[in-house]
């Protein structure tokens, strides 16, 4: 979402770095770029005066002046002015109040309402370990009803039986009555669907009004796409103003968005936002960091981010199981394969190495789609050969490896290279691993990420 801002910006710095100290002047050319790069962005114009002006005002302080590194003088003084842009700490959902905690979820038509209530449903069960309830109240929109049905049914979590038949009623009534099946069926939090409008639709609009009386919900959060840009913040501004909302989760970041939105939502609102979808699938959907956030804009990637999802796919008895085997070099390409199903868990190698410092210019820089053919290539490789062919690599003569060149449809050159590979690797993770054990990075960071290889 950030991709074209970070380049821009990245290009700001990048002039700076030519003085040996900053002058007043140096500061002014600066921010006027970066006041050009904001409002490209589809960042709004007020808020992109505020943050230039700040910038300026700890920019032209004599600390920076005489600085022997600008350069990252400034990068501090806009990455510090960033997050508090994107609305500083981390916000979590507010779950506190008496079960079930009701959660009405609005916005436009098309902004993906429906298919968030299913990845927020899925959140709240799998990482939060609540109860959720989700409650189908748009009956407008053709087919919505059966939707959340299906996501309610690949999540794993209950439904309240809305009709689809055109006999539904008020979708008020629907609403409440679904909040107290919640409450009967034990559920913790209901999530209520309404359906997509216009925020100048009045009509539609008095509809949330009721259903917000009716319900009371603890927390109202607004679905906003940021493909919409700077529409999205007079989406946002619109239904404030009528509904009082709690925070807002933005939809589609992982689009060409300008990322104008995401910059201008909290400073408009004053609410945070509190999850941001990275992708069709139910289980894109992430908490929103805006330190994290931040460090992205700047090119200094978000290994924070990374940990966290190297943490999610491997727990602490297979971290340590796979480091004595690397420490007995007894890491078999069994293993190796495994490590292949983890790391795309963990999502698409340009993701991760995007997460990386300086890994955007990596990816920029290399043929990143080269490289995910070849982890195929790799993986169809180790897929073709057989259990003791994996645990013992070191029988795999001739013959065998013309079987396994047929079978994953590559050549008897690619399969030995895979192996010389495997290999060096084989003996580079076990130098990583004694590393890892006892010095000071093994301290730093989790087992985990050294189990990743």
């Amino acid at each position: 979402m950030f991709e074209s801002l970070s380049e821009k910006l990245e290009a700001v710095f990048r002039r700076l770095r030519g003085h040996g100290k900053l002058t007043e002047k140096h500061i002014e050319e600066a921010l006027r770029e970066v006041r050009l790069a904001l409002l490209e962005a589809d960042v709004n114009f007020r808020v992109v005066k505020d943050f230039v002006d700040r910038i300026k005002g700890q920019a032209l302080g004599q600390e920076v002046l005489a600085s022997l590194s600008p350069e990252q003088q400034v990068i501090k003084i806009v990455n510090g002015e960033l997050v508090s842009l994107l609305g500083g700490q981390y916000t979590e959902l507010n779950l506190s109040a008496p079960p079930p905690v009701v959660i009405m979820l609005v916005g436009l038509n098309g902004s993906g309402k429906t298919t968030t209530a299913g990845k927020l449903a899925r959140y709240l069960r799998l990482e939060l370990r609540r109860s959720p309830y989700l409650i189908p109240a748009d009956i407008y929109r053709p087919a919505a009803i059966d939707q959340l049905r299906i996501v309610a049914e690949e999540v794993g979590v209950p439904v309240y039986p809305t009709p689809n038949d055109g006999s539904a009623g008020d979708p008020v009534d629907i609403a409440k009555a679904g909040v107290e099946a919640a409450r009967r069926e034990g559920c913790d939090v209901a999530l209520i669907d309404t359906a997509g409008r216009l925020q100048i639709d009045e009509d539609l609009m008095h509809e949330l009004e009721r259903m917000k009386a009716a319900t009371h919900p603890h927390q109202i959060l607004l679905v906003a796409d940021a493909m919409t840009g700077q529409e999205a913040v007079n989406v946002a501004a619109g239904f404030h103003a009528r509904l009082e909302l709690d925070g807002v989760i933005l939809t589609k970041v992982e689009g060409d968005a300008r990322g104008g939105a995401a910059l201008s939502l909290r400073a408009v609102t004053g609410k945070p936002i509190l999850f941001i979808g990275v992708g069709e699938k139910l289980d894109a959907l992430e908490p929103f960091h805006p330190d994290r956030a931040a460090s992205r804009i700047l090119g200094m990637g978000d290994v924070l981010s990374l940990i966290e999802k190297a943490e999610k796919v491997y727990d602490q008895q297979q971290a340590e199981i796979l480091e004595k085997k690397l420490r007995k070099n007894q890491f078999t390409l069994e293993d190796f394969a495994e490590q292949m199903r983890m790391l795309k868990k963990m999502g698409s190698i340009t993701d991760l190495v995007a997460l990386l410092p300086g890994g955007k210019k990596l990816v920029q820089g290399a043929d990143m789609e080269v490289a995910e053919k070849e982890f195929k290539r790799i993986e169809a490789i180790i897929s073709s050969m057989t259990k003791e062919e994996r645990r013992k690599p070191e029988i795999l003569n001739g013959s065998r490896r013309r079987r396994i060149a047929s079978g994953s449809g590559t050549s008897v050159v690619e399969v030995n290279r895979f192996l010389k590979q495997y290999l060096d690797a084989k003996k580079m993770m076990k130098k990583l691993a004694q590393f890892g054990g006892g010095g000071k990075m093994g301290r730093k960071f989790p087992s985990s990420m050294w189990g990743n290889g």
